[in-house]
């Protein structure tokens, strides 16, 4: 009797304790529900924040996707917020592709962001062809609707049209306007007996890995504020706000062969290739390329490289490469008013700021004949020995008015030189600005030889007259006191 009324005891206590558990999770849950509820703020005063009010693209090319920009949306408040609703207003012109808080589409509902947190919303856009020669601003918004609160976030970008040319070989004389950009992919040809000629503010975008191959005749024939551009088709930022300009390697380069002869680049602005200019032997009977004002910046070897052929070169700027920023190896050479420097940043400097080769007897093979040049009011200067060989005794080589960073004495070969001088450049190569024009108190200023200026170098890449002043600045750019002009 008492073990049987003991187990309906503890059947009874064992339904009596199930009922309080079930009794006390039910209230549990009810709280849980409520606290939840209670993390959405419905405020209208209570909305978002955002890291930018303006994406913008800069210049994008019609038909090209973008790399993928993003911004930030925050909930600066304690409770969640819901984000009813993400749209774009939609321009027909340019499509904006977003993806919110790791999710791809074109609306969006129901967003959440928890209490004093934020998400991402990346952004790419697609423009198609605008009709005009220049660029185009084009704009968009995304508008957040927030506790019946309407915000808005705006995205612009520039689309600019291309002619885009496949593998495009020039085998008769033409003629390239520059009302808009030309894409170039594979490799440009321009066959032995044609003529390219680049009118002033022709812009040449090169595909990665990208080549313009002379085996006739280029005449980039750029003018003073109507420059011609040779350069990557890159147009995003890499770091910070700063673009792809500032890379090297994003496309191959120029050759000019054996058989190009008569070549020009009159003020050209050429930067971001793997191997520069580079000139085939051709011999010194006739000059192979004339350079005028002009740049070529930013190698991931060199941006210069000539092999036993006739370079002039007046005016110019040689900057920023991992091995020699110019190479020469024989030939004949005149360079003037230039300045060699290098400040690379992507890599080790592996070669002296100038390389010259092939210039002593003790070179010569017998079939070719040595190095002959001159290289008057030039600079020298960087992160980088300044010419090898140091010694040109019992060469055709002679340097006169030369700014050089290193201490040294003037011999035979080196005549009226600045040694152990600085130039003092704008380049901040920490903050990626590379200018190699002149400071004030810099020690090239009116150090040159007015007498060793071509007519044709009197004015240099900016306009300015280099004998205005009665003397010369040793380097491609004239001086202009800070107090009285835009540096």
């Amino acid at each position: 009797m008492c073990n049987k009324g003991l187990g309906v005891c503890v059947i009874i206590y064992m339904k009596s304790l199930r009922t309080i558990i079930i009794f006390f999770a039910a209230i549990v849950g009810l709280a849980l529900t409520s606290c939840i509820e209670d993390d959405f703020t419905t405020s209208s005063s209570d909305v978002l924040e955002f890291s930018t009010d303006t994406l913008a693209f800069d210049t994008v090319l019609s038909e090209e996707g973008t790399a993928t920009r993003r911004f930030m949306v925050y909930n600066r408040h304690k409770k969640m917020l819901n984000i009813s609703s993400i749209t774009i207003d939609g321009n027909p012109q340019v499509k904006f592709y977003l993806n919110v808080d790791g999710v791809s589409g074109e609306s969006f509902g129901n967003v959440e962001i928890r209490g004093e947190d934020s998400i991402f919303v990346f952004v790419e856009a697609f423009i198609d062809p605008t009709g005009n020669d220049l660029p185009v601003e084009l704009e968009d918004k995304i508008r957040f609707v927030t506790n019946g609160v309407e915000q808005q976030v705006v995205l612009t970008a520039w689309g600019q049209d291309v002619t885009r040319l496949h593998s495009p070989v020039i085998d008769t004389d033409t003629r390239w306007s520059g009302l808009k950009p030309y894409l170039i992919y594979d490799t440009l040809r321009v066959a032995e007996c044609a003529t390219l000629t680049l009118d002033a503010g022709t812009t040449l975008m090169f595909h990665d890995k990208a080549a313009m191959v002379v085996d006739g005749t280029l005449i980039a024939a750029g003018e003073q504020g109507r420059e011609i551009n040779l350069r990557g088709d890159r147009l995003d930022n890499v770091v910070g706000g700063n673009d792809y300009d500032i890379m090297s390697g994003q496309w191959d380069g120029i050759r000019f062969t054996a058989t190009s002869m008569g070549n020009e680049m009159r003020y050209v602005n050429m930067r971001g290739s793997s191997s520069g200019v580079v000139v085939d032997s051709a011999g010194i009977e006739h000059r192979k390329l004339y350079l005028l004002n002009s740049v070529l910046h930013n190698a991931s070897t060199s941006v210069l490289t000539s092999s036993h052929a006739w370079i002039d070169a007046a005016g110019c700027e040689f900057s920023d490469a991992a091995a020699a920023v110019v190479s020469l190896t024989g030939g004949r050479a005149q360079f003037v008013q230039c300045t060699f420097a290098n400040y690379y940043l992507f890599d080790v400097i592996t070669g002296s700021i100038l390389s010259l080769n092939y210039l002593m007897p003790d070179d010569s093979d017998g079939r070719s004949p040595l190095m002959e040049g001159t290289f008057d009011n030039c600079i020298f200067y960087g992160n980088a020995s300044e010419i090898s060989p140091g010694d040109l005794t019992g060469s055709a080589v002679m340097v006169r008015n030369c700014l050089f960073g290193a201490d040294g004495s003037d011999d035979n070969n080196f005549l009226h030189c600045v040694w152990g001088g600085d130039p003092l450049f704008y380049t901040i190569r920490e903050e990626y600005i590379f200018d190699y024009r002149l400071k004030d108190e810099s020690d090239a200023i009116g150090m040159g030889d007015p007498l060793l200026c071509p007519p044709e170098a009197e004015t240099d890449r900016y306009g300015l007259n280099r004998l205005e002043r009665g003397n010369i600045d040793i380097g491609a750019y004239t001086w202009q006191p800070t107090e009285t002009g835009e540096q």
